[in-house]
């Protein structure tokens, strides 16, 4: 009890300084400000815009691997000439990894034909990526629908005119009405409504359904070369829950190498690409982007320090009088250090305050005027609190610490 009552009388004391200084106070606090605002804006854009990126990373699937030409990730000393004489992956590497792959829930070959325009009698559509894949596509990605349902297997083997549309393309073709059993021309062909997907937005990597139309890969035989690189075609494949993304990759890469006859040594001529390349990318670049909020913001509340210090040092000064006659009434060494190293941190958490506060306000403005929804973390605002505190202990120490080595009788005499 006693450790608390002195706490709170040395944080009155530091607040009867403050109060009566206030012009010094409010100088004082503008490089605290400024800095906490600078470290903690950024770590907030940095830790949004991660956030976002990262899930629609997390789109792919943290258990699912991609068979294509090129890889995802590459350094400087990229052997661009390797890779463009690569076969791009085709319906017998899929039909070979299909009868094969025994720790995989699902493989499936998709294609791609895009930018393409859908009719629906007078009205139509612009800029819709046509998908076509095999009946596994429904294994390999989470699928979520607002009408209709996904092809049967019976659509699905003898290439039946049926197609599930994304939202935008429903909205654009039929406004309002239900789209379920109508007829719409996709690249030429009739085809029937069968499902429309849940309507998700476009996200940082511009990954959506909603401008997706999916029809089967067997109908997509009759209207287009499926093995054309043209097309961009991949073999996706999905591993059980229960088995490591690893195990999944050896096996995976085994197969393919043995597929295309490859000899021991023989470099691939394939990629395996994954959603983990992506992330550990982000990282690096998102950690990049951290440390140099932080050294801008460092230098401002390293300036904002030196400014509460030397504050500090004149409040002693001032002060020193009335310290030694709190010492002679018997105040202990620890109890006059408190007191300043309080008013130190008082000061920067203030400073600190003010520094969130302008952070919140910008992410109002991002997100009602801009249209950009940025989140202001706990974790972000707990890092600002906790930088003021760790300042101000710093910055108040030594003159708290010479404060408290005044000697009594000289200190009453200056």
């Amino acid at each position: 009890m006693m450790i608390f009552r002195l706490i709170g009388e040395s944080f009155r004391f530091a607040w009867d300084a403050l109060r009566q200084n206030k012009l010094r106070t409010a100088l004082s606090l503008l490089g605290i400000t400024i800095g906490i605002f600078i470290i903690i804006a950024v770590s907030t854009g940095v830790d949004t815009m991660r956030d976002k990126i990262q899930s629609s990373v997390d789109k792919l699937g943290s258990n699912t691997l991609f068979v294509q030409k090129w890889p995802w990730v590459f350094n400087d000393n990229f052997p661009w000439w390797k890779y463009v004489n690569r076969p791009e992956p085709s319906l017998r590497d899929y039909n070979g990894l299909k009868d094969r792959m025994d720790m995989a829930v699902g493989v499936c070959y998709e294609v791609n034909a895009s930018n393409r325009t859908i009719k629906y009698a007078s009205n139509s559509v612009d800029g819709a990526n046509i998908n076509a894949a095999s009946h596994e596509y429904s294994k390999t990605w989470d699928l979520e629908f607002q009408d209709g349902r996904y092809f049967t297997a019976s659509e699905s083997q003898y290439g039946s005119p049926v197609c599930i549309l994304g939202a935008e393309i429903a909205e654009g073709l039929f406004d309002n009405s239900n789209p379920i059993g109508k007829q719409i021309k996709v690249m030429g062909r009739r085809v029937t409504v069968i499902g429309v997907y849940k309507k998700e937005g476009e996200d940082m990597m511009g990954m959506s359904q909603d401008k997706n139309v999916l029809i089967p890969l067997n109908l997509a035989k009759g209207i287009f070369d499926v093995n054309s690189e043209r097309y961009n075609p991949q073999v996706t494949v999905r591993g059980k829950e229960n088995i490591a993304l690893e195990e999944v990759e050896s096996e995976l890469k085994g197969l393919m190498r043995s597929i295309h006859r490859l000899k021991p040594g023989e470099e691939d001529d394939f990629s395996l690409n994954k959603t983990t390349m992506l992330s550990n990318q982000l990282d690096i670049m998102f950690g990049v982007v951290d440390i140099a909020g932080l050294i801008i913001g460092g230098f401002s509340v390293l300036v904002g320090g030196f400014g509460i210090a030397n504050i500090m040092f004149v409040s002693v000064k001032e002060r020193t009088n009335i310290i030694g006659i709190q010492k002679s009434l018997g105040a202990k060494n620890y109890f006059i250090l408190l007191q300043f190293v309080l008013e130190a941190v008082a000061l920067c958490l203030m400073g600190g305050l003010l520094g969130l506060g302008l952070v919140y306000i910008l992410t109002l403005v991002f997100t009602y005027a801009v249209d950009v929804e940025i989140i202001l973390y706990f974790k972000n605002i707990l890092s600002g609190i906790g930088w003021s505190v760790a300042i101000g202990l710093i910055a108040g120490f030594w003159p708290a610490f010479a404060a408290s080595r005044l000697d009594p009788v000289e200190a009453i005499r200056s």
